[in-house]
């Protein structure tokens, strides 16, 4: 399937981007481009895999102009470029807007006129009943997929959409702050006690999004379903992993911050398919003269509950351990074998 083909990843060296690189790299494929307006983080990719099936392209998603060029010769996009902290989008919310709404229609734009296959574009939690700059950036940019899915269908692309919560020990995540506090002797800061947030590894975000890529058809939304544990029960592993005694302050709920994230809307559920560990919710493609659709024994909205953090199964303080210690830089701080799946975090 990969073979003699181009992979190129907007965003390529966050996180996730260096997990879609670390999975194709040893597959058959052609060509990875990576996509990204970080030229320091490029050159420590650069010497760190010294690849040559790893290219480097500088540019932003903001301007079309930069993802002409990258965009020759590509079959496959994953589009992971996104400004992704709450705070920082609530202070520069048009940013937000140039970068996760409009500079994914760049990309998918780009992608048509380039004759790519397929494209499959990363979302978030705070899209679905978005109360935060970043979230509303999201869900617009879920809109504006869809909306392209249609006509990218007649031209032989294929654009769907994943929606993942957020992923542990990811750059800007609270894993690594809790533990830098715990480190340096300072209070454990956290937000509300019964805040919740799904616990998900960089592996469940990556299955995801290889499983959009195989099953998706014109404007799908592909959801992992996973467990979460309130920010208090994070704190408390962390101080059990760490035997640390490190007093927990409690802040208040940070601009945008919401006290539970949904990963699935109640509206959404109504048309869902359960596909096991996924959701998948299918695009409406109807048109706008809805007199001419009719569905008998139509399903009431009311009589679905969305899927949320506060809903889903709820890790205990042992579960939580038992996840955090799959991350190997924090088996390393506190001297157990490595297990040899963490990713560089450039």
């Amino acid at each position: 399937m990969f073979k003699n083909k181009t992979l190129l990843i907007t965003g390529g060296t966050g996180t996730f981007g260096n997990a879609i690189l670390h999975h194709f790299l040893d597959t058959d494929i052609s060509e990875i481009r990576i996509f990204s307006r970080d030229e320091k983080k490029q050159h420590e990719m650069r010497l760190f895999y010294n690849s040559p099936k790893v290219k480097f392209y500088i540019g932003d998603v903001q301007n079309p102009d930069s993802l002409t060029d990258v965009m020759v010769g590509v079959d496959f996009i994953f589009h992971a470029a996104a400004l992704k902290q709450v705070p920082s989008c609530e202070f520069y919310p048009l940013q937000a807007l140039y970068t996760n709404s409009i500079g994914a229609e760049n990309v998918m734009n780009t992608a048509l006129s380039a004759g790519v296959k397929r494209v499959i574009l990363l979302s978030t939690d705070k899209a679905a009943y978005p109360i935060n700059a970043m979230g509303i950036s999201k869900a617009m940019m879920e809109k504006l997929a869809i909306a392209k899915a249609r006509v990218a269908s007649f031209q032989g692309c294929i654009i769907c959409l994943t929606r993942y919560g957020n992923v542990m020990a990811s750059r800007g995540s609270v894993i690594p702050l809790f533990i830098e506090q715990i480190k340096n002797g300072k209070s454990i800061t956290i937000t509300d006690p019964s805040m919740t947030r799904f616990m998900m590894t960089i592996d469940d975000a990556l299955e995801l999004v290889l499983f959009a890529f195989k099953h998706g058809e014109p404007g799908d939304l592909f959801i992992q379903k996973a467990p979460a544990a309130t920010i208090e029960v994070l704190a408390n592993s962390l101080k059990i992993i760490y035997k640390a005694d490190n007093p927990i302050q409690i802040i208040g709920t940070r601009h945008g911050e919401k006290l539970y994230e949904t990963l699935l809307t109640r509206e959404e559920r109504l048309r869902a398919k359960d596909l096991g560990g996924y959701f998948k919710v299918q695009a409406d493609n109807r048109d706008l003269n809805y007199n001419l659709y009719y569905t008998e024994g139509a399903r009431e909205v009311a009589a679905f509950e969305d899927y949320n953090s506060h809903n889903t199964r709820r890790l205990s303080i042992e579960e939580t351990i038992e996840l955090l210690l799959k991350l190997d830089f924090i088996r390393k701080d506190v001297g157990l074998p490595l297990l040899g799946n963490e990713l560089r975090d450039f």
